[in-house]
């Protein structure tokens, strides 16, 4: 399965069922095979590092996060996100899907760019965080949720979706899953603890109770993942969890590589 990644490219990291490149994500995706990707799990940056504060462990720290993060205006953003998900339009299978996260701050962005570009949008999930950050500004309610859109690259292929595992199986951490009964757009699910930042953090890092959810409704053993804003590896690490399934990830920072490497070999 590694022979999906790009061709000719030193990984940062490889192991037999995971491959790390530290590279820019476009250029990387253009040296991977085309139809050779099974699932796409897409955290891109949602350009929200203006100066502000937020509030974090009860302390008011800034939001911003790196010159990654920080919006370049409305044309420039939309023009960076149609060129990403063009990308992985190309290397998806023609049964394969995407799944990207964001806020308000970028996500009509990128469904509107999905649909541009001839993705057929199944769901939108909504990430209901129990343990949000307070608003510090009291100005407006406290943002409490991320979205999640879920989309399939060709409406006359069948998709992968593994209903039964999603009605019957156990969500613990789910308050609002009820047992053996279908599994509803909202998902409750803390943002992550202590234990899984332990070898280091991302500032906009995902719990693994997430990505182990959308790795096991809408993939099976021996699929191919790939993560092209990598971040902290936790798609990777996911991918680990859950098992049989080779993942294939893209970071441009250095640190945020290493970190990813700690958690895989952990």
């Amino acid at each position: 399965m590694a022979k999906c990644g790009p061709r000719v490219r030193t990984p940062f990291y490889q192991s037999e069922y995971a491959v790390l490149y530290q590279d820019d994500c476009l250029e990387a995706l253009s040296h991977i095979e085309e139809n050779s990707i099974d699932m796409i799990f897409a955290d891109p940056p949602y350009m929200l590092s203006n100066n502000g504060f937020t509030c974090q462990n009860g302390r008011m720290v800034p939001v911003n996060k790196g010159d990654w993060d920080k919006s370049g205006g409305f044309d420039d953003d939309t023009a960076f996100h149609d060129a990403w998900i063009r990308a992985c339009r190309r290397v998806l299978k023609p049964e394969g899907t995407i799944w990207i996260s964001g806020t308000y701050h970028s996500i009509y962005q990128c469904g509107y760019i999905l649909q541009k570009n001839s993705f057929h949008i199944l769901n939108d999930i909504v990430w209901f965080k129990p343990n949000a950050a307070p608003n510090l500004s009291c100005r407006f309610f406290t943002a409490s949720h991320e979205t999640l859109l879920w989309a399939r690259k060709d409406t006359n292929a069948k998709h992968v979706f593994n209903y039964q595992a999603m009605k019957d199986g156990a969500f613990p951490e789910d308050k609002l899953k009820n047992e053996n009964t279908q599994m509803r757009s909202v998902w409750s699910i803390p943002t992550p603890g202590k234990q899984e930042k332990a070898q280091g953090k991302h500032p906009t890092q995902k719990p693994l109770a997430l990505l182990t959810r959308i790795i096991r409704a809408s993939t099976n053993p021996g699929a191919v993942i790939l993560d092209p804003f990598n971040g902290s590896g936790t798609t990777g690490v996911a991918c680990g969890m859950v098992g049989e399934r080779f993942y294939i990830g893209i970071e441009l920072d250095a640190g945020f590589c290493a970190l990813t490497e700690k958690r895989l070999r952990d």
